[in-house]
């Protein structure tokens, strides 16, 4: 079994999938960490192509020997339920102006999408936290 390598640095970086490119906020958050930016850029661009059209963040791991590994999450929340509702935006005052809806089926769609990464033991809690998050942009949830 190989050593085991330093482990240096780790963020996260949302990024349009499939069109990662040098400029920022991918050079600069790399390259202070004298990672090969083209190297991220390629390997991220092949692995989100499938994704085009969605925000998906990376969770980037830098290594004492400047190599990375890195790990696609699921879309925000809050991008899977503006696509969802048709809105260009959430709402600036969530609780007086509403925006738009979704429908249960819908939010329950985006729960199972996000079930990975959300902190909830089944789907109806995973559910309940998007619907959360769908009130707080102003966006109402139809039966």
């Amino acid at each position: 079994m190989p050593p085991k390598k330093k482990l240096v640095k780790t963020f996260t970086l949302q990024l349009p999938a499939g069109q990662a490119t040098p400029a920022p906020p991918v050079g600069p958050a790399l390259g202070q960490h004298g990672v090969n930016i083209m190297e991220f850029c390629k390997q991220y661009n092949k692995e989100t192509e499938q994704q085009r059209g969605d925000i998906v963040p990376a969770e980037i791991s830098v290594y004492e020997d400047r190599t990375f590994t890195f790990v696609l999450k699921t879309p925000p929340a809050a991008r899977l339920l503006i696509k969802a509702a048709g809105v260009p935006k959430g709402s600036g005052t969530p609780h007086s102006a509403k925006v738009g809806s979704v429908s249960r089926a819908q939010l329950r769609e985006i729960a199972e999408r996000k079930m990975a990464d959300l902190n909830a033991n089944d789907v109806d809690h995973a559910e309940r936290i998007i619907a959360g998050t769908a009130r707080s942009m102003g966006i109402t949830v139809r039966d």
